[in-house]
């Protein structure tokens, strides 16, 4: 089970369209993990029986103590960081933890989100981490809430794809500042366009300028007056789509240069015109 949460913005004020685990899916997962470290701890008890057994008692509990750390501390923290963010428990429920811009988790999070596990999971059997899940709005336990990450899930249905950026506005959405464009604006006009073929066509045209004068409210330059407003908002939402596929593709390859813009005045493509 999982829902859409329109709160994680990455860093340039895009807002990802991801899906939130929710606490069932992730308990499901913590069972996993205790299950696993638990087989951890069998096996050194075996092993402590059959072999350390014969060292003194410091050294025997020494060493126990060492690979408990091990198993409560580094087993979440080595899954996490070389697989990205899953653990054994989370690829079974297809989860991931990332950051809460929607990058990668690092090693220091990692950390963070499992010596948060040892007191909250492990020491108090998990009621901190079941309560602070119920109050976040986007499932947060405190280790989350600590390391500054979220877990999603990676098996909620695909939302639509983002609409196709009309040629002739190419040029003017190319220019747009989008910092302060809402989140909730945002899916309302994405919402609109992929119903919009449903509606009657008044229907449609009301809405149309309803949502796209929203939109415009809260970005600039405004677009060429003879552009219609559903073409408007498709460009707005193709060109946030584009931005944001920059960004994580600069994150993984390395340092961000910006491309080239569209030139300045456009050309006359598909009938509209700058304004003068």
């Amino acid at each position: 089970m999982s829902y859409r949460s329109p709160e994680l913005v990455t860093g340039d004020a895009v807002v990802l369209d991801i899906a939130i685990a929710q606490l069932p899916v992730r308990a499901v997962s913590a069972v996993i993990d205790i299950g696993v470290v638990l087989v951890g701890y069998v096996c050194a008890i075996v092993l402590w029986a059959s072999t350390l057994g014969r060292f003194d008692d410091a050294l025997t509990t020494a060493i126990m103590i060492i690979f408990a750390v091990l198993l409560l501390v580094g087993y979440p923290v080595t899954m996490e960081t070389v697989t990205r963010g899953r653990s054994l428990g989370k690829m079974a429920m297809g989860l991931r933890v990332v950051s809460d811009d929607g990058s990668p988790e690092r090693f220091r999070q990692a950390l963070v989100r499992a010596l948060a596990a040892v007191i909250e999971i492990w020491a108090l059997t998990g009621s901190p981490a079941v309560v602070c899940s119920l109050l976040s709005p986007r499932g947060k336990r405190l280790g989350d809430i600590f390391a500054g990450t979220v877990v999603v899930s990676e098996r909620a249905p695909a939302s639509a794809p983002p609409p196709v950026m009309p040629p002739g506005l190419a040029w003017w959405a190319s220019t747009l500042q989008l910092s302060g464009l809402r989140a909730e604006s945002a899916e309302l006009a994405r919402q609109f366009l992929g119903r919009a073929a449903q509606l009657d066509p008044h229907t449609r045209q009301m809405m149309a300028y309803r949502i796209s004068g929203e939109v415009l409210a809260h970005i600039s330059p405004p677009p060429p007056p003879d552009a219609p407003p559903e073409l408007v908002l498709a460009a707005v939402l193709a060109e946030r789509h584009r931005r944001e596929l920059t960004r994580l593709q600069a994150v993984s390859s390395g340092p961000y240069f910006p491309g080239p813009r569209a030139p300045w005045p456009p050309p006359n493509v598909g009938g509209f015109f700058p304004p003068n």
